[in-house]
């Protein structure tokens, strides 16, 4: 899901999107491949890539392998992706061959919706699927890459249309109804191991595999937290505060979404 456009708190140096690309970009590590994705994922693996992860290995679903953008797509189609990558090869062997023979470290993934197990909707909201309220893009390649990255992280934005007890259809698989299912259904990845929002982080418990909140951004609260969460949200013991982004990284994030704006 495309998540550009940024709302900037004037109380903040930096807008809410910006803090979640930066907390995103954190999480990656110098030799990992990365299934990125169009909007704050793609900003998030390509500060990574020129920081602290100049080896990350960046596939987008269209087919592009080692991409090394300089400016931020417009879609999985851009002509930057398949001009700065190693090789262009065919959408079955992005999915076959790399995906699903567990070559990818991390996915990227986005939600309409998101439940306690971290099950993601991205299909349609309210009502029934033959009549919703609001039809949504569906999966593409989401259900396989909550199925067979090694480990998924899910950006989104934290409140109760889409923090919710129960999501109206499961488009991409999490812990599904608790901690044996991924294994009972063959499910290779890791599932969902960060929830990255504009509170803070949250990831599975080790036992239950119900998200838990472990991490909360500079100047938000455990009460916004749990204010903006449908179900009853549990909290770390030891519950930490996101480091606050660098004047570096800030910079740094600015000029790639400037890149965006101007085309």
């Amino acid at each position: 899901m495309g998540l550009n456009h940024m709302t900037l708190d004037n109380s903040l140096r930096w807008s809410s999107d910006e803090i979640m690309t930066i907390a995103a970009s954190r999480t990656l590590q110098n030799g990992q491949t990365c299934f990125v994705g169009i909007g704050i994922p793609s900003t998030a693996a390509i500060l990574a890539k020129s920081t602290t992860a100049p080896d990350l290995i960046l596939l987008y679903e269209s087919g592009t392998f080692d991409t090394n953008p300089r400016n931020l797509p417009l879609s999985i189609g851009d002509g930057e992706l398949a001009e700065s990558a190693l090789m262009v090869v065919s959408m079955p062997e992005i999915f076959n061959y790399w995906l699903q023979s567990s070559r990818v470290d991390l996915g990227f993934l986005g939600a309409a919706q998101i439940d306690k197990f971290a099950n993601l909707n991205t299909t349609f909201v309210g009502n029934t699927y033959e009549s919703p309220t609001v039809r949504l893009p569906g999966a593409g390649g989401a259900s396989e890459i909550a199925a067979e990255c090694a480990q998924t992280t899910v950006i989104v934005k934290q409140n109760l249309r889409t923090f919710v007890d129960k999501i109206d259809f499961i488009t991409s698989v999490g812990f599904g109804d608790g901690s044996n299912y991924r294994k009972e259904n063959g499910l290779r990845g890791k599932g969902v191991t960060k929830v990255i929002t504009d509170i803070g982080i949250l990831e599975p418990d080790s036992q239950s595999c119900e998200l838990i909140l472990t991490h909360l951004h500079p100047h938000t609260t455990l009460d916004q937290a749990v204010e903006n969460t449908g179900w009853e949200l549990k909290v770390a013991e030891n519950l930490k505060f996101v480091p606050a982004p660098t004047e570096d990284e800030l910079q740094r994030v600015r000029a790639l979404v400037a890149t965006s704006d101007k085309n």
